[in-house]
């Protein structure tokens, strides 16, 4: 149900932080970074730190939490300019969504040159994090800039948007490696393969909420080429998720106390995949928010297991 605070967005939490407490000017500029709703930095967060935690594991050094603030940081600027940029770019679709209408820049209360320069703000604050980093890293970190740049067109010639933004969301396990090592290795490269299985598992999830208007206007998704065979696509791509992360962290010398502790991971990605309902928006809406609670288990087995 939609706020009644004037320019709420449709599927922000009720009574979220901006706007409640943010000021009016401020308003649509943060609801354009989705900061009303943190899950999306949060997702792109995530496998950040699961590299930190598999480098710490594979290496024998201690988690980098330091590294972790960084990337915390950074993925709420990032997170913020990508959103900014897929408005821009979707704002006639937008439009035509019942979920998405009331966003900044197709309810008018934001222009496309200011949601222009909000970009480059949020941009910056990115670029400022970037260079923390070692050579290998920057470049790494500027290379994802392609995928980001693409995603927003992807729904509209293609079935499969949830790859491209898995491609693009998942990158932060290649970059998290790499802040420690300034290189890549295959631990890194098959955890960020897990990562990119997990995105299509959570995001077709999330566009089941969007089916029947998409169906409309045309536009693609997973959840529309899954149509009512949903919970298989889903706990597929969640299987291969579990299994080529279990193989990373094999790959990076996981022992039993790690395994014992991913059970919990493969839980929650089996509860998720029972208790799908197509048909259900808020229930979709809920089991892709949850996906930041996996978050926090994954990477707690990856630093307790390098800690003992």
């Amino acid at each position: 149900m939609q706020d009644n605070t004037p320019g709420s967005v449709a599927d922000a939490p009720k009574g979220n932080w901006v706007d409640r407490f943010a000021p009016a000017y401020a308003k649509p500029y943060l609801r354009m970074s989705r900061l009303d709703r943190p899950i999306g930095y949060q997702l792109l967060f995530w496998p950040c730190a699961y590299a930190l935690g598999l480098v710490s594991v594979a290496t024998g050094s201690a988690f980098n939490w330091w590294h972790l603030v960084l990337f915390f940081i950074g993925a709420i600027a990032m997170r913020g300019a990508g959103c900014t940029f897929n408005d821009i770019v979707d704002r006639d679709i937008d439009d035509k969504v019942a979920r998405t209408r009331s966003r900044p820049i197709p309810s008018g209360q934001v222009s496309v040159r200011q949601a222009a320069v909000w970009l480059v703000a949020q941009s910056l604050v990115g670029l400022a994090v970037l260079i923390q980093f070692n050579g290998f890293a920057i470049f790494l970190g500027i290379a994802s800039l392609i995928l980001v740049a693409i995603y927003p067109f992807m729904k509209r010639v293609t079935y499969w948007p949830q790859l491209f933004l898995g491609l693009a969301f998942s990158w932060g396990a290649l970059l998290g490696w790499a802040t420690e090592t300034a290189t890549l290795a295959w631990p890194a490269l098959v955890l960020y393969l897990g990562c990119i299985a997990w995105t299509i598992g959570y995001d077709t999830i999330y566009a089941l909420q969007d089916v029947e208007d998409d169906a409309l206007i045309g536009v693609k998704s997973t959840a529309r080429l899954a149509g009512e065979s949903v919970r298989p696509f889903v706990a597929a791509f969640y299987g291969l998720a579990a299994i080529l992360w279990g193989v990373a962290a094999l790959m990076a010398g996981a022992g039993l106390l790690f395994f014992a502790l991913f059970l919990v991971t493969v839980a929650m990605l089996a509860w998720q995949v029972v208790t799908i309902e197509r048909t259900n928006g808020e229930r979709s809406l809920m089991l892709f928010k949850s996906n930041h609670w996996l978050g926090v288990a994954l990477t707690a087995a990856f630093v307790i297991e390098g800690f003992f």
